[in-house]
């Protein structure tokens, strides 16, 4: 073999493997290009997950007889019965419910003033009896108690004599009147001399009085709760001015016994009037005498025992007059 046989079949050899490797290379690129168009391809055709696609409207009118998702099912029958549909109006009232507690200012306002519409007619009702009852000032304000005429005199029990007792000495407004009238009197009159004047003196002749006034009625409700006397006054059952003003100051010196039936002279009454007197000399100033103030406070429930009897007999026919009440009313000791 020469030379040039050699160098040819060389030659056609190389040429052979050189066009081998273009046509390699074609493939290869041919295969990237195609790698790339189908990337591009996948990333237009694939749906952006943050936008609604394109294709789904298609999808539901190609397909119309499947609901959509979103929108309410009408033609769908209901598996409820009859009964039950109709109940179901029931529920809405509790949204009302909801409707009105959702306001807590509105029912606070509503809810303060009822309190205040009931609080100003509970005053107004406490005002009237208030006034009634200081207008009706026979009925133990002025007078203290006593039994009316249309009462029955029964035996009191221990309990009612005590609190006529407290009534009479503590409660009654008038014998506090009694008191401060008598007190200016004593300062009128200035005695006794050595308390002065001004206020300083009328308030030492108020602190006597009122002194030997609760002595005085301690020791006559003691006397009566002992011999059981009547300690109350009883309105006359007769008719006429001058039969009722005499059973009045007649009642002042004699009072009940426990029968409530036979009269009695009020020793308890009026020796407690005396000793108040006596007791209250011991805190008076020189010149005293206890014999003579208790005489003369003796004379003085005399006085005074039988006008507040007389006030007590006609009370009923004074306020009549005044238009308070058209009888007589019930006392607190009955």
């Amino acid at each position: 073999m020469t030379f040039l046989d050699l160098r040819g079949k060389w030659g056609i050899a190389f040429v052979a493997v050189v066009l081998a490797m273009n046509g390699v290379s074609a493939r290869a690129q041919d295969q990237s290009n195609q790698d790339q168009v189908n990337q591009n391809q996948s990333s237009q055709t694939q749906p952006n997950q943050n936008q609604p696609t394109q294709n789904q409207p298609e999808q539901n009118q190609s397909n119309p007889t499947q609901p959509s998702q979103d929108q309410p099912k009408q033609d769908q029958p209901s598996s409820q019965s009859p009964q039950q549909q109709t109940q179901q109006p029931e529920n809405p009232p509790a949204k009302d419910k909801k409707d009105d507690s959702a306001n807590p200012a509105q029912a606070a306002t509503d809810a303060t003033k009822r309190v205040a519409m009931q609080a100003a007619d509970l005053t107004k009702r406490l005002g009237q009896a208030t006034f009634i009852k200081a207008r009706d000032w026979e009925v133990g304000w002025a007078t203290g108690p006593y039994v009316g005429r249309q009462r029955e005199m029964v035996p009191m029990t221990s309990a009612q004599r005590r609190d006529i007792y407290l009534q009479q000495t503590f409660l009654a407004p008038s014998d506090y009147f009694k008191r401060m009238f008598a007190a200016g009197i004593d300062q009128a009159r200035g005695t006794p001399r050595q308390w002065g004047g001004g206020w300083g003196g009328y308030g030492q002749r108020f602190a006597s009085r009122e002194g030997q006034f609760f002595a005085t009625n301690t020791l006559a409700a003691f006397g009566n709760a002992k011999l059981k006397y009547e300690p109350r006054y009883d309105q006359c059952r007769c008719s006429g001015f001058k039969l009722r003003t005499r059973h009045a100051i007649m009642r002042n010196f004699l009072t009940y016994n426990e029968t409530e039936r036979e009269l009695r002279p009020q020793w308890a009454l009026y020796g407690g009037a005396f000793a108040g007197g006596v007791i209250a000399t011991q805190w008076k100033p020189h010149p005293r005498n206890a014999l003579t103030n208790g005489g003369i406070a003796i004379l003085g429930q005399a006085g005074y025992g039988a006008l507040l009897n007389f006030f007590v007999e006609f009370a009923g026919d004074i306020n009549r007059k005044l238009g308070a009440k058209g009888t007589n009313g019930p006392t607190k000791t009955e």
